[in-house]
């Protein structure tokens, strides 16, 4: 064997083939948008807005106290508890009147604004009148009536309290039935007397006695006709706070307050001072006195004062033991539908604490779980140990420095570590009541905010549950700062929420929240990142929301969105263009402003964009830009021109982005619906004409065959993704035969009606696209226009003969039934005429196959236009046409793209995470990819000298193979027939499972490889009519296992010849670069990550390519194989039209093969079908070797990594050889005791890395053959 030939070969068993050259390779088609489906999240409906907020506007203040006189059932112990609102009622005559003025004002300390009224020592009559009263001036909200019983006897049994008579010489039962009926509901009750527990349960008892009254009393009366029917009062929404249960008396420890409760429930700090110096355990500070406590310094209200911090601390623990131990439903109800009931409720936790101590339990109703031992309650004995030890030295010193309690930074830093580990599993975070105290504490409010982003990043549970807690109002409130650094925090977790509740759009409209955003978005020194955010907030702001539109038009987001589309950031870019979408979206004003901007063709430049996100948003904002309804010749003109740059990204190949390509020319069709049902009528009619003439003229001879639109429709691009629009069709015919709406307008030069052709043809090449999702949207339009152009086309053609232009489709209901006689046209009598006669389905005519097998080898249009659309003529045929309104297509793609800002941001992502389940199942493939490397090499270094024929695996496929590969790591082997692919375990035998390709008829299937077979592998399958399809989960049984990841059309305009190439394609992992070819004179290379054409390169040639290879490391050399035998080189670093930079032009028959050997020599092998394998140094223009194998080769094979090669003959062999041209083996027969002979090779593939020959034969049969096993 030469040195000079065998080198590379050596060359490449040296090559760095370890497991770190797998970490390093690209894994393409592995976005979210093609592993995800493109949907938005499931809507959860938000419980976290109060259904109605309530407000408690009146206040019954009756005391009974009797000052001097005790109650005849109570004996109270010597001495006692005396003061009532801290004030002795022995102290002055006046004492009552002083101790109702004092109970108000404590009462208003938590709600200022409630109209209060007293009633001291008072009458039945006059608490109906008051209690009636309040009720009248309340309407719908809330009454709270305090009853401070201490001077009467303690409630009956019979659901009584007690008042006085005028002269205060008896004790006058009040029924609490009556009570109920005079407060009416909602209502608040707070009894502080002995036995109070009793009122709560007669109470109740009453009101189901009241409600079966009521009902009773409706079913009994017959209402008159149009009167309404009395409602029954809801007496279940009335709220009760008892300050003891049924049987427990009031304490009487002389050192508290008499009203004890009451004390609790409007002064909590001043009693939980008092009760906490009078234990005697658990205080680090000894020698404080109760007179001490009452000189606490400070305001309630100034949170920088000892007082108001203590009084802050205490609102965020009871808030936090409220939100941790009752049901979410009861804690909005109790702490965030009114600020009264709000601030009786966590006073009343206090109180249950303290009571507790003196044997007395209050009783609540709704009933709330016991919470007076609750963790948090020792947080705040800690708060009140380390004020009370300041509170000596503040006192002696007027000059001296109080040190604020270090309980919130605490919190927060144990909410930090909760956010450490923190998942949906684990029991909500204890602190997040207290992160929503200090978000208005400039002190702690951006650790506050960080804190709060942190936790919203976890998901959609966590939003939920912070707005549960009450964190909307107060995030509200912040977006009025001007603080810089608080705006990437806001902005993130204004991104979270509206994510998962886009109805706060509302709230921000309403407090001009939507101008924080339009300010951060504007700010150019903001981060791409935050401005992003910004974005999509304004997005949600104007989401079918009106109000929200005008304000943000007004706030100028237009011009603040263009300006920043050609921004780095393709996130932002993205957002910006589905911001703008949103804006003008059925929003006449926004788009005139866009207009004037000239938004629509700053939009253009993102049609090329990079991302296939960028250029599919950029579709979404033109198709809502061109639903304008205010229809002018300006619109009209503006609308085709954005209708001609759409049509220009029609195949494009992201799915993603020809979905909007759809949704957005659908909204076209709706606008020139007349318009474009009379292109098809002439579209129909010029099929036909060119059917006609296919028939005529017959086979072309020649090489090639050029396809006009008589064997398949013409795409109407050429540069569909470079931006430019250019159109293959002529449509000078089309002004005397289309009627236009405006006869004299033009647009850049085209006519009206080439614009309609145009956006048809486009849409009709989407409905045949390979990718199903796009193709079922588009034909649902195709379908619609044709039906309406089949019936408005009948009677347009009788007057054929006047030469009469098409006319606006008519409505059947003022023309002839379309049944009995046909008329003249032919082909409408075959279309439309059910029965026997009909020959052809409802297409252009050609396409049912009568034009000459050569020149219409894909009828692709047959498919679309199939006998089930003929039915659905014939069915529909005496029915007014379909509205294309009512047939008008959408996707979910804003709504998928909302859906990250709903999933975490700040965590890594699986595949990042080392330790997540992924990244471990990933290392164990990669280190298998290595194993298996390295285990080959021993038989690639024994390849060129060993004999190749050993029959590992035999078995017969479900159909003729066409292409068969090796999987690299796997041990299966994919075989491709005419419309599937059959995947067998070669090495166990077995078959594994077959998968339909879901190809067109009359294709097949030319091309395939594995993307990604390092990692988790994809199938790439190329059919001849120029789609390619890939494939996710091809192992996986069943109809609904394998998916589609994406499919697009590699090649347009294949021409078709005598013998056919198909599509060629060539798939370069290391570079993501797919090269497409074949029937066809150009080279395609499509970017993966981009899903965009990068280069279309001209071949030169005449005839179709048939063989691609390419230097994927160096990423320049691109060798083609040709037809003609010519083996073309070029150099893509160059441009196109100077890439070919040598031709080698030996070979004079068809060539089927063309490789370019790894590693530093780069030297290039061909063979043709003539038997001669040609070896070359891409230096000259010669081959420096030539081997004459075998004549008539069908199909020829070179192992990428070793000295062997393999060649397919018609006459039923196959010869390996080495690259010295030594035959190593011939396989004629099948081994087994019945050792058939082989069919003639259809296909041959080598392993990429073992020795391993797998081949197919036209008998259906394949094969894989083996070196012989090493005995040892």
């Amino acid at each position: 064997m030469s040195s000079e030939l065998e080198q590379p070969f050596i060359n490449e068993l040296h090559e760095e083939d370890d497991e770190a050259r797998d970490w390093d390779l690209l894994i393409a088609f592995n976005e979210l948008r093609h592993r995800e489906k493109i949907q938005g999240s499931k809507k959860v409906a938000q419980t976290w807005r109060m259904k109605e907020r309530m407000k408690t506007v009146s206040v019954a203040l009756v005391l009974c106290l009797n000052v001097g006189v005790d109650p005849p059932d109570v004996v109270k112990t010597s001495p006692c508890a005396r003061l009532e609102c801290w004030i002795d009622p022995l102290s002055s005559q006046k004492a009552l009147e002083a101790i109702g003025a004092n109970l108000q004002k404590q009462y208003e300390r938590w709600q200022p604004r409630a109209r209060y009224k007293q009633s001291l020592d008072p009458t039945v009559d006059e608490v109906k009148k008051l209690c009636s009263s309040l009720r009248r001036n309340a309407k719908e909200e809330r009454v709270l009536f305090h009853y401070n019983g201490h001077g009467v006897p303690k409630p009956t049994v019979n659901g009584e309290i007690w008042v006085f008579n005028k002269s205060y010489t008896q004790y006058i039962p009040l029924s609490v039935y009556d009570l109920q009926t005079w407060m009416g509901s909602p209502s608040i009750y707070v009894y502080d007397c002995s036995n109070a527990g009793i009122i709560i349960e007669l109470f109740r008892q009453f009101s189901l006695q009241r409600e079966s009254e009521l009902e009773s009393a409706l079913n009994g009366s017959t209402p008159r006709f149009g009167s309404p029917a009395p409602a029954v009062s809801s007496v279940r929404n009335c709220i009760q706070l008892a300050a003891c249960g049924a049987s427990e008396l009031l304490p009487m420890n002389p050192e508290l307050p008499a009203d004890l409760f009451t004390s609790c429930l409007t002064t909590p700090i001043r009693i939980a001072l008092k009760w906490y110096v009078l234990q005697n355990t658990g205080r680090l500070v000894p020698n404080i006195t109760l007179d001490l406590v009452d000189k606490v310094p400070g305001q309630l209200n100034d949170r920088r004062t000892m007082l108001g911090e203590l009084n802050w601390i205490f609102t965020a623990i009871t808030d936090t033991i409220a939100w941790n131990t009752l049901p979410r439903e009861l804690f909005q109800k109790l702490f965030r539908q009114d600020l009264l009931v709000a601030s009786l409720f966590r006073n009343f936790l206090l109180a249950e604490r303290i009571m507790r101590s003196y044997n007395c339990t209050p009783m609540s109703s709704p009933r709330l779980p016991p919470t007076y031992q609750h963790p948090m309650w020792q947080a705040w004995d800690l708060a009140l140990d380390i004020c009370l030890r300041q509170l000596p030295t503040l006192l002696e010193d007027e000059n001296a420095q109080f040190h604020h309690s270090p309980f919130f930074t605490e919190q927060l830093t144990a909410f930090q570590v909760w956010l450490s580990y923190g998942s949906e599993k684990r029991n909500p975070p204890e602190q997040l009541p207290i992160v929503l105290q200090v978000l208005l504490s400039q002190v702690h409010r951006l650790r506050a905010l960080d804190l709060l982003g942190r936790f919203l990043d976890l998901g959609p549970w966590a939003v939920s549950l912070a707005l549960s807690v009450g964190i909307f109002p107060y995030v509200l409130k912040l977006l009025q700062s001007s603080a810089r650094e608080l705006r990437p925090l806001l902005v993130f977790i204004w991104a979270k929420i509206l994510s998962v509740d886009s109805s706060c759009q509302t709230d921000l409209v309403k407090d001009n929240g939507h101008k924080y955003f339009l300010s951060v978005l504007a700010d150019p020194y903001m981060p791409a990142e935050h401005r992003t955010m910004a974005a999509f907030v304004l997005a949600m702001i104007v989401n079918d929301y009106k109000q929200g539109q005008d304000a943000a038009l007004q706030g100028n987001v237009i011009s603040n969105c263009l300006e920043q589309l050609s921004d780095s950031s393709a996130s932002l870019r993205q957002w910006l263009a589905l911001c703008l979408g949103k804006v003008w979206s059925n929003f006449d004003n926004a788009r005139w402003c866009g207009v004037r901007d000239r938004a629509h063709e700053k939009l253009y430049v993102l049609l090329n964009d990079p991302s296939p996100e960028v250029r599919a948003s950029a579709v979404f904002a033109l198709g809502t830009f061109i639903s304008v309804t205010d229809r002018s010749d300006q619109a009209n003109n503006i609308d085709l021109g954005v209708g001609m740059m759409l049509a220009s990204v029609g195949n494009d190949g992201s799915s993603l982005v020809r979905k909007e390509v759809v949704v957005a020319l659908s909204s076209l069709v709706q606008q020139f619906e007349s318009q474009f049902t009379n292109v098809v009528v002439q579209w129909m009619e010029e099929e036909k004409q060119k059917e006609k003439s296919a028939a005529v003229t017959g086979e072309v001879p020649g090489g090639w065959n050029l396809v006009s639109g008589t064997t398949a429709i013409q795409p109407s691009i050429t540069n569909s993704t470079g931006g430019s629009f250019t159109s293959n069709d002529s449509f000078s015919g089309e002004s005397s035969t289309v009627r236009r709406t405006h006869s004299s307008s033009t647009l850049a030069g085209t006519t009206f009606s080439s614009v309609y052709m145009t956006v048809w043809k486009v849409l009709v090449q989407l409905a045949l696209g390979p990718h199903k999702e796009v193709a079922d949207m588009a034909k649902q339009i195709v379908n619609t226009l044709k039906l309406k152009a089949t019936l408005s086309a009948r009677p347009t053609h009788v007057m054929q003969n006047s030469k009469a232009c098409y006319s606006a489709p008519s409505s059947p209901s003022n023309t002839a039934p379309i049944h009995g006689t046909p008329p003249h046209n032919q082909f409408h009598e075959e279309h439309l005429t059910p029965g026997p006669t009909m020959k052809r389905d409802f297409s252009s005519p050609h396409l049912s196959g009568k034009a000459n097998s050569y020149t219409s080898p894909h009828p692709r249009a047959k498919k679309l236009l199939s006998d089930k659309n003929s039915a659905m003529i014939h069915e529909e045929k005496e029915e007014e046409p379909r509205n294309l309104r009512q047939t008008s297509v959408t996707t979910e793609f804003f709504e998928w793209s909302c859906r990250h800002f709903a999933q975490p941001l700040m965590r890594l992502s699986e595949e990042q995470d080392p330790e997540s389940s992924s990244h471990h199942k990933r290392e164990f493939r990669f280190l298998r990819n290595n194993n298996v490397r390295q285990d080959a090499r021993e038989e690639q270094l024994r390849a060129g000298f060993n004999r190749l024929d050993v029959e590992v695996f035999v078995n017969k496929n479900q159909g003729i193979p066409a292409v068969i590969k090796f999987h690299p790591y796997e041990g299966h082997v994919a075989v491709a027939d005419k419309d599937g692919i059959c995947f067998w375990d070669w090495e166990q035998g077995t078959k594994v499972n077959y998968i339909y390709n879901e190809n067109l008829k009359n294709t097949k299937i030319t091309a395939m490889d594995f993307i990604n077979p390092h990692d988790e592998s994809l199938l790439l399958c190329g059919t001849d009519d120029g789609s390619v399809r890939i494939w996710r989960n091809y192992l996986s049984e069943g109809y609904d296992g394998k998916e589609l990841v994406s499919a697009f059309q590699a090649i347009n305009d294949l021409i078709p010849t005598v013998r056919r190439a198909g599509l060629v394609l060539d798939w370069e992992q290391e570079s993501g670069m797919l090269l497409a070819s074949g029937d066809v004179r150009i080279i395609r290379i499509w970017d993966s990550q981009r899903e965009t054409k990068v280069q279309d390169i001209p071949t030169g040639a005449e005839s179709c390519v048939t063989s691609l290879a390419s230097d994927s490391f160096g990423r320049s050399l691109l060798i083609a194989g040709c037809g003609d035998g010519t083996v073309r080189l070029f150099d893509r670093r160059l441009a196109p039209s100077e890439c070919r930079v040598m031709t080698l032009r030996e070979h004079n028959r068809w060539v089927v093969k063309v490789h370019l050997q790894k590693g530093s020599e780069g030297k290039i092998v061909s063979a043709s079908n003539a038997g001669d394998v040609r070896f070359w140094d891409p230096r000259f223009t010669e081959s420096v070797r030539t081997l004459n194998l075998t004549q008539g080769v069908t199909a020829l094979e070179i192992h990428k990594h070793a000295d062997v090669l393999a060649c397919g003959s018609p006459n039923q062999f196959i010869g390996v050889y080495n690259t010295s041209g030594d035959n190593l083996s011939t396989i004629k027969y099948h081994e087994g005791f019945l050792g058939q002979r082989i069919g003639a090779a259809s296909c041959l593939a080598f392993h990429p890395y073992k020795v391993k020959l797998a081949a197919g034969s036209t008998d259906s049969f394949i094969s894989v053959y083996s070196t012989p096993v090493k005995r040892s």
